[in-house]
């Protein structure tokens, strides 16, 4: 079920060069990043059907290419990485396994304790399966000229229906490309930020032990982090109100498809079984966007509403 309110585009590779017959993926970036303090997202369907990665990226071909290469996979008991529980803000057990492995759990024939996610986002994909890279471009032409820039970095994701990424933002222009499988995003404007709650907590971190339990142990030297204690699927509204007034938009991105999520945006993603994604994250400028979500965060916290 897909509830797309009217700042949601879906256009085709077609369509938007019948708007604009030159560069018409760059004008329509361009359009939506400087959209007045609001950048808009924006799923582009048939964007990857140049990509090799997009015919060839099947688990036998994982196997064969990048089988035997060790990657850093995020292992938890429940699928939920960087999430709170109780007074702690919780992150994965990181643990460096075969790519051949982690398929072999995700096809059923092996078992792993928790939930597996290759998830690493340090350019993963160019530091640890650079043998992939030629599957794709190292960036993605017309965005890098709309925004003036190359991508920081370039992320590489596989894993489990049941790993989940906690709502939250970040401080880049994110392009995520769906190779195979769909994933799942609740988004919300940074014009929510008064009904989304944030509390600070003890950051934390999953460890496995070798019984293949799951203990969680306070971080050293780590100063408290403020994060999302809400989860928009089931959210606590006699804990947290204000969420009822919060505008929560859902899309699916399907592969071939590719979603330009504005820096500042808050999302919480799910995906289908064994999905594989890739992401460019571009810097995102400290302009007056950013000073204007800034002062809302402010007046928020200035306000009690926190």
């Amino acid at each position: 079920m897909l509830d797309v309110p009217s700042f949601m585009w879906f256009l085709t590779v077609k369509q938007r060069r019948q708007i604009w017959p030159e560069n018409g993926e760059t004008r329509l970036l361009q359009c939506l990043h400087l959209t007045a303090c609001l950048p808009r997202p924006c799923i582009i369907r048939n964007a990857l059907q140049h990509w090799p990665a997009l015919q060839k990226w099947s688990f036998p071909y994982l196997r064969a290419t990048v089988g035997s290469t060790e990657v850093s996979v995020a292992v938890t008991p429940d699928g939920y990485a960087d999430v709170v529980r109780g007074d702690r803000f919780v992150m994965p057990a990181e643990r460096h396994l075969p790519l051949s492995h982690v398929l072999d759990v995700l096809e059923g024939q092996a078992q792993h304790p928790g939930v597996l996610y290759v998830q690493k986002q340090c350019s993963n994909l160019a530091t640890e399966l650079s043998q992939l890279l030629s599957d794709l471009e190292p960036h993605v032409p017309w965005a890098s000229e709309a925004l003036g820039k190359i991508p920081d970095a370039v992320n590489f994701w596989l894993g489990e229906a049941a790993a989940v990424t906690s709502l939250h933002k970040d401080h880049y222009e994110n392009l995520y490309c769906v190779v195979s499988g769909e994933k799942h995003f609740l988004l919300h404007p940074p014009s929510d930020r008064p009904f989304i709650p944030y509390e600070m907590y003890t950051p934390a971190s999953y460890q496995l032990t070798e019984e293949g339990t799951f203990k969680v142990v306070d971080e050293e030297a780590m100063e408290k982090v403020p994060w999302i204690p809400l989860d928009p699927l089931a959210p606590d509204l006699a804990r947290y109100p204000s969420y009822s007034q919060a505008q929560a938009l859902r899309c699916t991105v399907q592969a071939g498809e590719l979603l330009y999520l504005p820096a500042l945006w808050f999302h919480h993603v799910q995906q289908s079984h064994g999905c594989i994604a890739v992401n460019f994250w571009y810097d995102m400028e400290y302009d007056l966007k950013y000073s204007y979500f800034q002062l809302l965060d402010s007046l928020t916290k200035a306000a009690g509403l926190n």
